[in-house]
């Protein structure tokens, strides 16, 4: 059952994604246009002008965005001691690294510079990396080769890092890192990862039965953004885009029974 939610999940994706909608959209209308419904196409490319517009000047998913990352506050106060660190992974280009032979990252690296600054004011936790692959194809390295290369280049001993290599989604994260580490009850660990992907990540290792102390990093959005206009078409389709994306996967979780509440913000009891 993994298996098929973890493909359709992927393939329900590229349809519904909105800036495949709008490709869709637009190339309807030349098909209508083509076959003489030149009505039809004219409603259709109109609604396909405005919304080009509507995104252009909205700042749409800023507005999507906001309310992921504000359900955990920034920075939370840490104990003198904690017993281990996750990272999630994500930001790794794997195909990328694996043609250059260099470590390649996506703009959300702000995972792994948490990730290794915590290692460091903390040597004695243990630290966690959980991430495979979630492309559709076989890849020779895993998004955890990728960051034991980044970790070992920036100074950090891997040989004290666990390493999930297996996993291709958030839920499988959980999963199999708890099947790993074997945390014990009362110990005190910090889950990091993007704060708008943080409230899915807490849901998945709540329902896995492990708290974990979220430690969000990566926000996409200021308080300013959410009344400014500005004509940004491409910076507001990336973050309408990961907006959609971010919600819809809140909800397959949530009616797929993987997270007990819709936009989880503490463990809560089953």
């Amino acid at each position: 059952m993994d298996t098929l939610f973890f493909w359709c999940s992927k393939l329900i994706w590229v349809i519904v994604s909105p800036d495949h909608l709008l490709l869709f959209a637009i190339t309807l209308a030349c098909v209508l246009f083509g076959l003489g419904r030149y009505q039809s196409a004219k409603r259709l490319l109109t609604a396909c002008v405005l919304t080009f517009w509507i995104i252009a000047l909205m700042p749409i998913g800023h507005w999507l965005l906001a309310p992921l990352e504000s359900k955990f506050p920034v920075n939370p106060p840490l104990p003198d001691h904690i017993d281990g660190i996750i990272m999630l992974g994500g930001n790794e280009k794997i195909e990328a690294s694996i043609k250059w032979q260099q470590v390649e990252l996506k703009a959300y690296t702000e995972r792994a510079l948490a990730f290794m600054r915590l290692a460091r004011q903390y040597p004695d936790a243990k630290r966690v990396f959980a991430g495979g692959s979630g492309g559709l194809t076989t890849l020779t390295n895993s998004e955890a080769d990728i960051a034991a290369q980044l970790f070992q280049e920036q100074g950090l001993d891997i040989s004290n890092i666990q390493f999930e290599r297996n996993s291709r989604n958030t839920y499988e994260n959980a999963l199999l890192t708890k099947k790993l580490v074997k945390p014990k009850t009362g110990e005190f660990w910090l889950l990091i990862t993007s704060a708008s992907h943080m409230p899915r990540a807490i849901g998945v290792f709540c329902q896995a039965d492990w708290r974990v102390t979220a430690y969000p990093v990566d926000h996409w959005t200021t308080p300013s953004q959410q009344v400014k206009l500005d004509f940004a078409f491409a910076e507001h389709l990336e973050q309408f885009v990961y907006g959609t994306r971010e919600w819809l996967g809140l909800a397959g979780y949530y009616f797929s029974g993987k997270i007990r509440e819709l936009v989880p913000k503490t463990c809560i009891k089953s």
